[in-house]
């Protein structure tokens, strides 16, 4: 806890606590799992293949020039039959945009498809059926325009052989509405389909890999970094007229920590399930508008908490200014000058969250509160965490992988892309955009990633500290190092899965608690590490009884 929170001083301050702690619950009820990218082109789904209708599905790019001037670049899919196309724009061929007719290219088109790419829209036929039509017209190649916004798997009818030989591409309905309005308007329309390589790492993987586990690290050494010295200094300096008011400062400060119960940890997952699907039904603008709200509420008290904490580090002095505000009562001018920054800061990046730099300022906002959030939640022993994690590794591969048999589709990637949100995207993520992809994008990682092995993180780190351990004897370094391996073996996992979302609390769980487990029973540590603060706490209840 930084030292601007345990001093009695800055009740503004102690409110804010209690919005951070109660924010802190409602981000844990977020989407927890990683995702690749929130592009706007993405596959799911699957159909029957055979050993000729087994392509790679690719992304594809559709650069458009109308009237010979280079307009704009769509994103498409490829289908699990039908041509390659070439990696490079300059490698690919423009050819003319037409509408097949009948639009559904469902029978022999009367619209000339010979040396054009032919344009349709979906349904009335598989897949498979407008294709053959489109080859069989002389198209160069065929656009299927879906009737949303998403990119769904094309492939052949069951245990029918493909022999199409021109590129079959789907684009959403948004890309196709783009190409007709130019259309309608007797402009020439012209289209190059190509399909650039992904780097298999992109910078940007790295750089949120470092950004997760500092996040951990800084925010189990945060109170021995800021607060120690000023504290020992505040106490050691206290005379025995002001005794009375030191057990004051201790009891304020362990009230704005929350001690997490086995009980309260089962509660939690139901809710963050009931959360999660009224998400999934409910998503809508103004829906994710009151998600960015909350956000900047709780980022501005973790940005000031860490700010204040810093300032007062360095400057031991700073915050003995103080004026007496109504309804606030005294309060520091050092606290009211960095809430105004923070409040400013929230502010701006609401405004400019859809700029291509935004992800800076909501990374800052996110970084902060999670290092707040966990000075504020604690684990008290390895059998609440076990509790904890081990629901949340059910929560977490229930709803990505499971809930597709229930809802159709996986209810944690949809929350997490912001499907129906009107364009929004949840902020309580992490991200960092792509350097090197040339479909852009961005690299994210929930917040819950971090937050729940943190809370197991920042506990090893007590424990070491309270017991007296070394770096090497201890558990917060092997803990850190299990977190690092969790995080990557995710990436792994996200590029063998071709892109597909992942459960992060898959592997972290094992890589962080089962790590645990396995270390302190090999050290015959694993009774003192179950039921450590239990005894402590039931000899402090029998004293105040007594």
């Amino acid at each position: 806890m930084s030292v601007a929170m345990a001093s009695p001083q800055p009740l503004l301050l102690r409110h804010l606590a209690k919005v951070a702690i109660t924010f802190g619950i409602f981000l844990l009820l977020s989407p927890v799992s990683i995702t690749s990218a929130d592009d706007d082109i993405s596959h799911h789904g699957s159909a029957p293949k055979s050993p000729s209708c087994d392509n790679t599905l690719r992304l594809v790019k559709v650069k458009i020039w109308v009237d010979g001037a280079e307009s704009s670049v769509l994103g498409g899919l490829t289908a699990r039959f039908g041509g390659s196309l070439p990696t490079e724009a300059k490698d690919g061929a423009r050819f003319p945009a037409v509408f097949t007719n009948p639009s559904n290219c469902c029978s022999n088109s009367s619209s000339k498809l010979s040396g054009f790419i032919a344009l349709s829209i979906r349904g009335d036929c598989d897949f498979m059926t407008k294709a053959e039509f489109a080859e069989s017209g002389g198209a160069a190649g065929l656009l299927v325009i879906n009737d949303g916004e998403e990119l769904l798997e094309m492939s052949c009818r069951e245990d029918h052989v493909s022999n199409i030989t021109i590129p079959i591409v789907m684009i959403s309905k948004s890309g196709g509405g783009a190409i007709e309005k130019f259309m309608t308007s007797s402009k020439k329309v012209e289209l190059l389909l190509y399909s650039p390589n992904r780097p298999i790492v992109d910078f940007s993987v790295v750089f949120l890999w470092l950004m997760a586990v500092g996040t951990i690290v800084c925010a189990s050494l945060w109170s021995e970094f800021t607060g120690s010295k000023k504290n020992d200094e505040r106490y050691n300096e206290l005379s025995p007229k002001e005794s009375s008011n030191a057990g004051t400062v201790q009891d304020d400060a362990e009230d704005e920590v929350v001690d997490i119960s086995a009980k309260s940890a089962i509660v939690f997952v139901i809710s963050a399930s009931t959360f999660l699907v009224l998400l999934y039904l409910f998503m809508s603008s103004w829906f994710v508008w009151l998600l960015i709200v909350l956000f900047c509420i709780g980022g501005i008290e973790g940005m000031h908490s860490c700010i204040v904490a810093l300032i007062l580090r360095k400057w031991r002095n700073s915050g003995d200014k103080k004026v007496n505000l109504p309804l606030l009562g005294e309060i520091s001018v050092l606290s009211i000058v960095v809430l105004l920054f923070c409040l400013v800061f929230s502010i701006v990046w609401a405004a400019k969250r859809k700029e291509s730099y935004s992800w800076v300022g909501q990374d800052i906002l996110g970084v902060c509160l999670m290092i707040t959030i966990l000075q504020l939640a604690r684990l008290p022993n390895i059998k609440v965490a076990t509790v904890l994690l081990c629901c949340a590794f059910i929560y977490d591969i229930f709803w990505v992988f499971l809930s597709p048999l229930i809802f159709h589709d996986s209810v944690m990637i949809a929350v997490a892309r912001g499907d129906n949100s009107g364009g929004e995207s949840i902020p309580m993520l992490l991200r960092v955009p792509r350097t090197f992809d040339p479909w852009g994008g961005y690299d994210m990682i929930g917040f819950g990633d971090i937050l729940f092995p943190g809370l197991l993180v920042s506990f090893a780190f007590r424990y070491d500290k309270a017991n007296k351990k070394g770096v090497l004897n201890g558990y917060f370094l092997w803990l850190t190092i299990g977190y690092g391996f969790g995080l990557f073996f995710t990436y792994l996992g996200l590029y063998l899965m071709d892109g597909h979302g992942q459960p992060a609390l898959l592997y972290l769980v094992p890589c962080t608690l089962g790590f645990a487990v396995i270390l302190g029973a090999a050290r015959r540590e694993l009774k003192h590490l179950w039921n450590y603060g239990e005894e402590s706490s039931q000899s402090k209840e029998n004293a105040a009884e007594a």
